[in-house]
């Protein structure tokens, strides 16, 4: 951390991607108001998370990061948070079970909620109105109304947030993850798929293996990993007032923390390294993202390195790769080459979803399932190639049969895609290609 950083720091950069606030007293206000209120989640908990990920850069974990584009304050239920659990720790046990390697367990959940765009308003029918900025800023109906931002929803987003955690934590820690449980995070509409099945035979495989743990005198219920799970959150660090808001400073190390996740990241066009994105981050103890897209050069990557981990910490940084499965293979390496000879110990992660996606016939935004597969293979061999682990995935999901992303064994086609297409932002994998994900991603690992 700089000497000068202090929580409001960032203040005197540009932040690119913020709200047209309309009543700047009101925000400060409810930010105020934020800021009077418990942590979300604890610095000690942060610190964990950091060196799970200090196994992944070293290459003797995965980092497995997925969840909602954009969560949703009206499709909000515990229907909802349990159906997303079960598909990643289903990706999660095939990964691990597969490939034999640790899974570090990331969701994109309890605070996504605000979105960068690339305009700042949107036009139908000769009206302009601002564009949709997430949940935690505007609402997605085109009405003057709707899109106006409105700073009490950060409040709304503290308290949901709050509730998914409390949730969460019940889950995870209460029982719903005991690898005993592992045939009923199948839901039903995946059982009778493809995937479903095979993910059934790894299911039925790890019941004998706790069998025979059991005949061999090793009791099951002696050993905690194997009834619960350690589940993270994050999202991106978009609405800076938000994240200051929440930003507390630990009692027991003295150092900042972000206490609205355990992880953040910057995105794709929030990156400068001189920007407020960047020097907010910089100076808070969680483990940080940044998004990395094909247009980077070797030098700024190398600079937000700097920046970002300057003491070189394994597990501070995660570098989150969304090249396009066009670019991949030529756009990679030379990042790959440049962080590692810096000397930076970071994850380098693969999001595979942004840098695919494009607008159907029908005018919805889609992403087809064999780009997705082709950009995660095309990590794989840059990592290969340059001799760097290739640490993780970063997915766009969700739990619920929705019709979002093309192809997948189910084939999805473009005329399919009204039939269920619920994302208020960018298309997700349903559960079934989600499991078609990590097997395919399984197999690269044990190659």
């Amino acid at each position: 951390m700089s000497e000068t950083w202090t929580p409001t720091s960032w203040r005197t950069r540009v932040a690119e991607q913020q709200p047209d606030w309309p009543d700047r007293a009101e925000l400060d206000a409810v930010a105020k108001a934020i800021g009077g209120y418990p942590p979300l989640v604890f610095a000690g908990e942060t610190r964990s998370l950091g060196e799970d990920l200090g196994r992944v850069a070293r290459g003797e974990a995965f980092l497995l990061q997925a969840g909602d584009c954009a969560e949703s304050f009206d499709a909000f239920s515990a229907d909802a948070i349990r159906d997303k659990l079960k598909v990643i720790l289903q990706m999660a046990v095939v990964l691990m079970y597969s490939s034999s390697v640790p899974v570090v367990k990331v969701g994109r959940i309890a605070g996504q909620f605000s979105k960068p765009r690339s305009s700042p308003t949107e036009t139908i029918d000769g009206e302009s109105l601002p564009s949709f900025r997430g949940h935690l800023v505007n609402d997605i109906a085109f009405s003057p109304d709707a899109r106006r931002p409105d700073a009490q929803r950060l409040l709304t987003a503290y308290q949901q947030s709050a509730a998914t955690l409390n949730l969460l934590r019940a889950f995870t820690k209460g029982g719903f993850a005991d690898l005993a449980r592992v045939h009923a995070w199948n839901q039903e509409f995946v059982t009778s798929s493809a995937e479903g099945r095979r993910y059934e035979q790894v299911a039925d495989e790890i019941d004998r293996a706790l069998r025979f743990m059991g005949a061999a005198g090793i009791v099951p219920e002696r050993h905690p990993a194997l009834h619960e799970v350690d589940f993270y959150t994050s999202h991106e660090a978009l609405v800076l007032e938000y994240e200051e808001a929440l930003t507390r400073q630990d009692s027991i190390s003295g150092g900042w923390y972000d206490c609205s996740a355990h992880m953040l990241w910057i995105g794709e066009r929030t990156r400068d390294p001189d920007g407020a994105h960047v020097e907010f981050l910089s100076g808070v103890g969680n483990p940080i993202g940044c998004k990395i897209g094909p247009s980077a050069t070797a030098d700024e990557v190398v600079a937000l390195c700097a920046r970002l981990d300057p003491g070189k910490t394994p597990g501070r940084l995660t570098l989150i790769s969304r090249m396009g499965k066009d670019k991949v293979a030529s756009a990679l390496p030379p990042l790959l080459r440049a962080v590692r000879d810096a000397g930076h110990p970071v994850v380098w992660a693969c999001d595979p979803m942004h840098g695919n996606t494009f607008t159907a016939p029908n005018g919805l935004k889609t992403r087809d399932f064999d780009d997705v597969l082709a950009e995660v293979a095309g990590f794989f061999r840059a990592n290969a190639e340059v001799g760097t682990w290739p640490g993780g995935v970063h997915v766009e999901l969700t739990g619920d049969d929705v019709t979002e992303c093309l192809g997948g064994a189910e084939q999805i086609a473009h005329e399919d895609l009204g039939t269920r297409y619920e994302t208020m932002c960018d298309p997700r994998l349903n559960a079934r290609q989600s499991l078609d994900l990590a097997f395919r991603v399984a197999e690269l690992l044990r190659g």
